[in-house]
């Protein structure tokens, strides 16, 4: 890929644009965009297709630099052909939950109607009220060409970057058995619209390697419910992407998130299940943060 941390904007014309950020960190993004003076290189060449084309990213102008009047989402629910989560990712998650490890990774869906912005209100639909609401802090991983029976010494080369994610999740439809009945599901109790904040940017592997020792924080109204690292997955990024491409083609703009590390509510002793207001923030070293308010509708 020919960036290395790709944004959505609007300029001061009311224009959307893909384009490269002129930082060197996420706090330096988010400090110029509060500022007012975050500026950025348009790209082209992704959109045309069915699925964006990051290999043909370039910029438009070298020498031309668009002031960022609005960050938006790095990617619309059009842009991601699925997405693909990995349960039971952590080893002290696991450990939390009170389950072993599983012998390889555990993989649901998310439907891509799922997706939403970095600073979004996530909207919770009646039936996922005062059921059990959670949340995940994730690292996200974002296909950059399509990839099949793929070896893990080879999975970067397909991963356009990494992105900062929350897996919402409504613990009643996904464990209890007068919901979900006598086997767990997964894929419905966490694919409601809007329930995979992902943002603010989109960080290369040129930059994060495969981003195997990244701090990860989840915090609740101010208070940090989730406080780890990447260090601590089971199964790293090279081999989650391995494996999800084993017998089927990982289409370029399909979305990995590749499992949460322990403090979600559903592991206290008293659970503090978000509720309407809440607002959840999901922050990983070099990718930046993800600030999201719970909104009951």
């Amino acid at each position: 890929m020919h960036f290395e941390r790709l944004i959505r904007f609007i300029d001061e014309n009311g224009d959307r644009h893909f384009g490269e950020p002129l930082v060197s960190s996420p706090e330096e993004l988010q400090e110029r965009l509060n500022k007012g003076v975050l500026k950025a290189r348009a790209l082209q060449g992704l959109e045309g297709g069915r699925w964006l084309n990051f290999e043909a990213a370039r910029p438009k102008d070298p020498e031309e630099l668009l002031s960022v009047k609005q960050l938006i989402g790095p990617l619309d629910p059009e842009y991601i052909p699925i997405i693909r989560c990995i349960g039971l990712n952590y080893i002290k998650h696991i450990e939390e939950g009170g389950r072993k490890p599983p012998p390889y990774p555990s993989v649901f869906i998310k439907p891509s109607a799922s997706t939403a912005g970095w600073n979004d209100d996530i909207p919770i639909p009646t039936l996922a009220q005062n059921a059990q609401l959670d949340y995940e802090g994730e690292l996200a991983i974002v296909i950059g060409k399509d990839a099949k029976d793929i070896t893990a010494e080879n999975a970067l080369e397909y991963i356009a970057g990494y992105t900062t994610a929350n897996d919402i999740s409504v613990r009643k439809w996904q464990r209890d058995p007068a919901f979900a009945g006598v086997v767990p599901q997964w894929c419905f109790s966490k694919g409601f619209d809007a329930f995979c904040p992902l943002g603010p940017m989109i960080v290369s592997p040129k930059l994060l390697g495969a981003a195997d020792n990244l701090p990860l924080k989840t915090l609740v109204n101010g208070e940090v419910r989730q406080d780890s690292n990447t260090s601590d997955l089971l199964f790293g990024v090279r081999k989650i992407v391995s494996f999800c491409s084993q017998g089927t083609t990982l289409q370029r703009g399909s979305i990995i998130l590749t499992g949460t590390p322990s403090g979600v509510a559903m592991g206290m002793a008293i659970p503090k299940w978000l509720q309407h207001g809440d607002v959840v923030e999901v922050s990983i070293g070099g990718i930046g943060s993800i600030k999201n308010r719970i909104v009951f509708q």
